[in-house]
C-alpha cells in the first residue's frame, strides 16, 4: 500500500508591508542600525501624582486629566533644564532646540503615530490635556496633519495601561532621547527604615550617545524622578 508524501508545508498568510507600517520598519531599521542606543532606568514613586490627579479631576467636571498629561508637563519642565537632551545629532554639529515640542506615541490599527505638542512647558496642564486628547483622536482615525507630526525634539511612549512594567523604546531620529514609561505598581519599598507598600513606577531613557553621555542622561532622570515624585510645585 502506497503512503502519501508528507506536507510539512505550514499554513501562512503574506501581509505587504505599506503605508504607516511600512514607513514605520524602515524608520526604526534605520535608528537602531545607524544610532548608538544606551539605556538608563530608574524607578519613582507615584503616591503624590496619583493624589494630584485626584484633586486636579475634581475641580473641573469638563475636563479629565490624564497620567499622560502630566507626565508631559513634567517632562517638558525637566527639559529646559537640560537643554542637551533635547538636541538633535546633525552629522557635523549639535542643534540644541530651545522651543519644547514634545510628541507622545498613539497606537493605532496599523502601526504608530507621534503626534507633537508644541511649546509644553509653556502650556498649562488644562492646555496639554484638551490638545493631547484632540490630536490622539486624530491620530486613532488618521486625520492628523502633517505638520501636526513635525518639529518635535522628545518623545514620551506609555505602555503602563498594558501592564507593561518596563521596556527601552527605539529613538525617534533624529531626536537624541526618548521616555518609555512603565506601568505603577504597588510594591514593598523601604521608606525611613521602615517597610511600606508604595505606587511605583519605571521609566526608561534611551540615549543617541553621540549626543547625550551617560552622566546627562543620569541627571535628566535624576530630575525627573525628582519633579515626578513632587509634581505639586510645577503643575
Amino acid at each position: 500500500m502506497d503512503e502519501k508524501p508528507e506536507n510539512n508545508a505550514e499554513e501562512f498568510e503574506d501581509i505587504p508591508l505599506k503605508g504607516i507600517r511600512k514607513i514605520i520598519a524602515v524608520r526604526m531599521a534605520e535608528s537602531k542600525s545607524t544610532v548608538p542606543h544606551f539605556y538608563l532606568v530608574t524607578e519613582m514613586d507615584m503616591e503624590k501624582m496619583i493624589e494630584l490627579r485626584k484633586s486636579l479631576n475634581g475641580r473641573d467636571e469638563d475636563v479629565k486629566i490624564s497620567f499622560n498629561d502630566m507626565f508631559i508637563k513634567l517632562t517638558a519642565h525637566t527639559l529646559k533644564e537640560h537643554p542637551m537632551v533635547m538636541s538633535h545629532y546633525m552629522g557635523e554639529n549639535v542643534r540644541r532646540y530651545k522651543n519644547v515640542h514634545i510628541g507622545f506615541a498613539v497606537a493605532i490599527e496599523d502601526g504608530l503615530l507621534v503626534p507633537v505638542i508644541r511649546d509644553c512647558d509653556k502650556k498649562s496642564i488644562k492646555e496639554i490635556s484638551e490638545e493631547s486628547k484632540v490630536l490622539a483622536e486624530k491620530a486613532r482615525i488618521k486625520r492628523l496633519r502633517h505638520h501636526e507630526m513635525r518639529g518635535g525634539i522628545f518623545t514620551i511612549t506609555n505602555l503602563g495601561m498594558f501592564g507593561i512594567e518596563n521596556f527601552s523604546a527605539v529613538i525617534n531620529t533624529p531626536e537624541s532621547a526618548i521616555l518609555a514609561i512603565g506601568s505603577t505598581i504597588k510594591k514593598p519599598v523601604v521608606v525611613d527604615d521602615k517597610i511600606e507598600i508604595r505606587p511605583r513606577m519605571k521609566v526608561t531613557l534611551s540615549c543617541d550617545h553621540r549626543v547625550v553621555d551617560g552622566a546627562v542622561g543620569a541627571s535628566f532622570l535624576q530630575s525627573l524622578k525628582e519633579n515626578f515624585e513632587n509634581p505639586g510645585s510645577i503643575i
